[in-house]
């Protein structure tokens, strides 16, 4: 299950990398500038925020599994589209129903791994899941760009495409629904036959399965929240959820949602890191190929270690997290990411001054890591302070923000460098976006800084929550 969620961020990320990877060829042969080659990203981007409060009011009320296998197909056609596209408007507009398609999968990924995992281990198996954004962007700028320089830019989508469908029928026929506890773990040695088939046990009637798989979710919330509230931390009283989530439109969700205060510091943070990421993945290459005069092979193979780097990070954000956890290093969730986003801008710096490759490399291998070791604990910490009720809209909340700075960073980028490359070439002008936008990474983890002092409180506040109706949903 961890590779199949992993997989679905995987050709998410995929699509903005192959954008990247591909610049070049795509900007020569349909005569286009650094902006416009941003915009791309900016529209896809921009119907998924418009497209994701929808989204989260399915992946709360409706068969996660069976909304999110339907959303990866509907993104395999668009891709097919764009990569039979003849001009720039067709291949813009097959970017509009990509981006509606991407929207739904971070609520429903966050919502699954809510209800698939103990509180005490999220952050670990977010690390996982993610890898999966990292590898897919990572193949596609290595693997991408030399596809197109073989045969043409519309043939590493139309693979996607391929790929894309085959997810989704994995997902169909593999992926179980799990009960919506709010903190449920699957049994150990239970294979994906049993899981579909646990209220059906010999031993149990249906009645009495649900019972005992909801007994043991919640022992496996109160492990993980003991954590933090074995300190005694009371929650806020004048926050805690006493209506039916069931029954809360969307609207009233989000103004629940955006009223605790982690919630809305942590959105700020992820927002302005997929921000920079955006810019990073789309334009990446082709700074690389400007900047140093390398060809395309050698820029491929320069992905490698900058992409193993943020593999390792974000492997090891969550792991670092989730053991400072046990260690009753309660604030450990906002500390790590806080450090981690300023600690990229810092590396990140000398590695876009440097003048040789190999030196800049280095750099950007840490600043990646550190990058992608922020995200893990991000996400578990979400989880943390929302009702397992509202994990759905709440991350649809996050998704509306997340897209929209990822719809205006390649745009933004892209606009700076077409304002200040000159008449010296554009690799000077990307440089000068970078390091312009180094500074709002930077404060991001200063941002962080401030949710230590709020984070405790909102979890015992979701903790205190009406427990959440199942059998409700489920009926659904």
């Amino acid at each position: 299950m961890i590779v199949l969620l992993a997989l679905v961020l995987a050709l998410n990320s995929a699509d903005s990398g192959t954008i990247g990877a591909v610049g070049a060829p795509l900007e020569a042969d349909l005569g286009i500038s650094h902006a416009q080659l941003g915009f791309f990203a900016t529209v896809s981007s921009g119907v998924g925020a418009i497209a994701a409060p929808i989204a989260g009011v399915l992946a709360d009320r409706t068969a996660r599994v069976r909304l999110l296998a339907i959303t990866i197909a509907v993104w395999g056609a668009s891709m097919v589209v764009g990569g039979l596209a003849p001009d720039y408007l067709w291949l813009l507009l097959s970017r509009i129903t990509l981006g509606a398609a991407v929207a739904a999968s971070g609520p429903i990924v966050a919502s699954l791994i809510g209800d698939l995992f103990a509180p005490g281990e999220r952050a670990k198996i977010y690390g996982w899941v993610l890898t999966g954004e990292l590898v897919g962007a990572g193949l596609a700028l290595l693997v991408g760009g030399d596809v197109a320089a073989w045969l043409s830019w519309r043939a590493p989508f139309l693979g996607l495409a391929v790929l894309s469908l085959g997810l989704a029928a994995a997902l169909w026929r593999l992926m179980p629904e799990p009960s919506r506890t709010g903190a449920s773990r699957l049994p150990p040695a239970t294979g994906i036959h049993r899981i579909r088939g646990l209220d059906r046990d010999q031993n149990h009637t249906p009645d009495e399965g649900r019972e005992a798989r909801d007994r043991h979710a919640e022992q496996a919330a109160d492990r993980g929240r003991e954590v933090v509230l074995g300190e005694g931390v009371p929650p806020d009283q004048d926050r805690v959820l006493r209506d039916d989530p069931n029954t809360m439109t969307f609207w009233q969700a989000a103004r629940y949602v955006l009223g605790i205060r982690t919630v809305r510091t942590l959105i700020i943070a992820t927002a302005i890191g997929y921000f920079f990421f955006a810019g990073l993945r789309t334009f990446a290459l082709i700074f690389a190929l400007d900047r140093y005069g390398l060809s395309q092979g050698l820029v491929s193979l320069v992905v490698i270690p900058i992409g193993l780097g943020a593999v390792a990070g974000t492997l090891f954000g969550g792991r670092l997290t989730d053991r400072a956890l046990r260690r009753r290093h309660t604030r450990a969730r906002v500390t790590v990411p806080a450090v981690a986003y300023s600690a990229a801008a810092l590396f990140f710096l000398p590695g876009l001054l440097a003048a040789e490759i190999w030196v800049s490399i280095g750099f950007f291998t840490l600043g990646a890591c550190c990058l992608a070791a922020a995200n893990p604990p991000l996400g578990a910490a979400r989880l943390d302070i929302v009702p397992a009720a509202l994990w759905g809209r709440a991350e649809s909340v996050r998704t509306v923000l997340q897209l929209a700075a990822e719809a205006a960073g390649p745009i933004a980028f892209g606009f700076v460098a077409d304002e200040l490359g000159g008449p010296a070439g554009r690799g000077g002008g990307l440089r000068s976006a970078f390091l312009i936008m180094l500074v709002p990474l930077l404060l991001n983890g200063l941002l962080l800084l401030r949710a230590r002092r709020t984070y405790r409180t909102d979890v015992a506040t979701a903790a205190a929550a009406r427990p959440v109706d199942t059998t409700a949903v489920e009926r659904r």
